[in-house]
């Protein structure tokens, strides 16, 4: 049996959950599938080998979201909490009420989870959320987001952690401590604790792009590039992302120091002369902060920025809510002007840009 088929270790569960020895709380997401029922088990052993050698370790919450979209959840989320009991580990269940969108439900049912989750760890001084995404699952991402055409921030895949906000000030941290866990290892160390687990059949629906997407992951791994390749180069995604956001920060320092209020000024030599992914994403954060129509789409900023550079007379564009006028030396990014409908009335028409 080679290492991808082996159980995880308690020795390698508690550099899994490393760092976390000293946190009051920890709420576990629990869906009671095969990877988030490992996490329960792992997690619970490692709280009670820290109670064994320092006396003390985070009090466990273990919390199921039934989202309500299938008839055996509730069973699922039952059979969740029989075995967190055993486990010495709280367990709650949470429903995700209201009515539910016909299109894009799993990306709607993940926001209602996370929102969910950091709601129920806030009530619970809880601090941490852990989830149970793996090496496999960082591996659907990068793949999903190269397939969907997203720079080198979305191929960066998921962090080890990262803020939930809860509220205009508060937020929660999301841990992942299996990201560099196969979900291979997570069934053997179930199979060797005899522990079962759920399957949600979802998982194996073609018509969801990450079903299909798992299906060629399979097919990649037999010419190589397997799971571990993909978390590899997430890895080194994210070490060029952390490199190029330091070099943003330099040049919004250089080209726009002062707090950015209303209009945002770059001199235009200096600001064409940056490398295009850092003048890009400095492009990027001054629309993003003065517009106000959400996201800004990374295609239609590239086009944007590539208007701007080749730029050889005064040019005017708008995007996401902003407008950004080239002239006279300097790239102005500023709130567009509102756009009214047109309307009619006693005989004659008015219209705006």
């Amino acid at each position: 049996m080679g290492i991808a088929d082996q159980a995880v270790r308690d020795d390698e569960a508690s550099a899994l959950f490393s760092g976390l020895e000293e946190v009051r709380a920890l709420l576990l997401a629990v869906s009671g599938g095969s990877d988030s029922t490992a996490l329960l088990l792992l997690a619970a052993r490692w709280a009670k080998g820290l109670k064994k050698r320092i006396k003390r370790a985070p009090k466990l919450l273990a919390v199921t979201v039934d989202h309500g979209l299938r008839s055996e959840s509730a069973r699922e989320a039952a059979a969740v909490g029989r075995f967190a009991r055993r486990l010495g580990v709280r367990h709650t269940v949470l429903r995700w009420r209201g009515a539910k969108p016909k299109t894009g439900l799993q990306e709607a049912a993940r926001h209602a989870r996370y929102r969910l989750l950091a709601q129920a760890a806030t009530r619970a001084g809880c601090e941490h959320v852990l989830t149970a995404h793996t090496l496999d699952d960082q591996a659907e991402t990068v793949l999903f987001r190269l397939a969907r055409g997203s720079g080198l921030t979305g191929l960066a895949g998921m962090a080890y952690a990262l803020p939930i906000p809860v509220g205009e000030e508060q937020a929660v941290f999301l841990v992942r401590p299996l990201l560099g866990v196969s979900k291979a290892r997570l069934a053997a160390t179930l199979r060797a604790a005899g522990v079962r687990h759920s399957e949600d059949p979802s998982n194996r629906d073609p018509r969801f792009a990450r079903t299909r997407l798992r299906t060629l992951l399979a097919q990649l791994a037999e010419e190589g590039l397997d799971a571990r390749g993909f978390a590899r180069l997430a890895t080194r995604m994210r070490r060029a992302e952390t490199t190029i956001e330091f070099a943003v920060a330099a040049a919004r320092e250089a080209l726009a120091p002062q707090p950015w209020h209303g209009s945002i000024i770059f001199d235009a030599a200096r600001f064409t002369d940056l490398p295009a992914e850092v003048a890009l994403r400095l492009l990027g954060r001054a629309v993003a902060h003065v517009g106000n129509e959400g996201p800004v789409e990374l295609g239609k900023l590239e086009l944007l920025y590539e208007a701007l550079r080749k730029a050889r007379a005064p040019l005017r564009r708008t995007l996401a809510g902003a407008l950004v006028t080239v002239g006279g030396g300097r790239v102005v990014v500023e709130r567009a002007p509102s756009r009214r409908r047109a309307t009619r009335g006693a005989g004659n028409r008015r219209f705006t840009k």
